[in-house]
């Protein structure tokens, strides 16, 4: 399928894919700010599905609401209007308790800066979601080592993130990130505070959980990492301007 330029009333390319079913599903999503002569529209009419399984980048310059798309998918902030439904939920009409549920349970989160608690190991940093989850204690420590196990630490368990490397400190945080074996792993630029070679490997490290079977979402600004996933969506003025497989750089993609 090549890509193309759509609408935003148009539904996604992808969204009528029979195979699997829909781990997120968007329709008409707006994010308003202000009002009157104050008002910004960082979201207009977004729609987009991410069927299980897929591996997807979301790029866009600055301002094309790319960030708010996140916060949307990743239960941070309500849109205005539209329709939100992850694993078959209508999210955006919870209140702020079930969004934490969800947010716990069916997401996982990756950020650039890792967000590691600084006194505890990497195993505790990995237990800690569980606790929130209501995991059995019983149960927290075998998981968090199966899941770091999976990543490539079996061997740094009890370090602490100073004792670790930053290619260490994010795979950490993937594992964290996969514990609670969430609906899709949602991933802010991954690997901006990585060097060239740490950042391959832990896009090769995506690769492998995609493959297992976990659904992710990328959101960056680097086009060689977009390159690595499946499908890329393009954002720009709050909207989706284009939907299809992911491709090399081309010159007017140039980011800001």
């Amino acid at each position: 399928m090549a890509k193309k330029l759509i609408h935003p009333s148009d539904p996604s390319p992808f969204a009528l894919l029979p195979e699997t079913e829909a781990a997120v599903h968007m329709a008409g999503i707006t994010k308003v700010y202000g009002a009157g002569d104050g008002e910004v529209r960082a979201l207009n009419g977004v729609n987009f599905t991410v069927h299980a399984h897929e591996y997807c980048a979301i790029m866009g310059p600055s301002g094309s609401g790319k960030s708010t798309l996140m916060n949307m998918i990743g239960c941070l902030d309500r849109p205005t209007d539209g329709i939100y439904e992850l694993d078959g939920i209508n999210v955006a009409s919870l209140g702020e308790p079930d969004l934490a549920t969800v947010r716990n349970r069916k997401i996982g989160f990756v950020f650039q800066q890792f967000h590691l608690l600084p006194h505890a190991n990497a195993v505790e940093n990995v237990m800690l979601p569980m606790i929130y989850a209501g995991v059995p204690a019983a149960e927290r420590r075998d998981r968090a080592v199966a899941a770091l196990t999976r990543v490539g630490l079996a061997n740094r368990l009890n370090n602490r993130p100073n004792q670790l490397s930053g290619g260490q400190q994010q795979r950490v945080a993937i594992a964290r990130a996969i514990v609670n074996q969430p609906v899709i792993l949602l991933a802010d630029e991954p690997t901006g505070a990585l060097d060239s070679h740490t950042t391959e490997e832990v896009l090769e490290l995506f690769a492998e959980l995609n493959a297992s079977g976990i659904t992710i979402i990328i959101v960056t600004h680097e086009a060689d990492v977009a390159a690595r996933t499946q499908r890329t969506i393009w954002m720009r003025d709050g909207e989706v301007v284009e939907d299809g497989p992911s491709a090399p750089l081309r010159s007017h993609h140039h980011l800001p």
